[in-house]
């Protein structure tokens, strides 16, 4: 199933050397979020492709950036 996910490429993400420029995807269906770093398309897709590995309804969306 594909499903719609809120993208902000203009976050700040804490990592272990401080704060760094960042990317979340947020799932409009149950409001999962994932974080990246980096605001590249790379790092928009790795957010994309951990929702569907964190699912916490363990299911298996394709997600599509909004």
């Amino acid at each position: 199933m594909r499903v719609f996910a809120d993208v902000d490429a203009d976050t700040y993400v804490d990592g272990d050397y401080g704060t760094l420029p960042g990317t979340c995807a947020t799932c409009l269906r149950c409001g999962h979020y994932t974080e990246s770093y980096g605001t590249e398309e790379g790092s928009i897709l790795r957010c994309l492709a951990l929702l569907r590995e964190e699912c916490p309804k363990r299911e298996s969306n394709f997600y599509v950036g909004k």
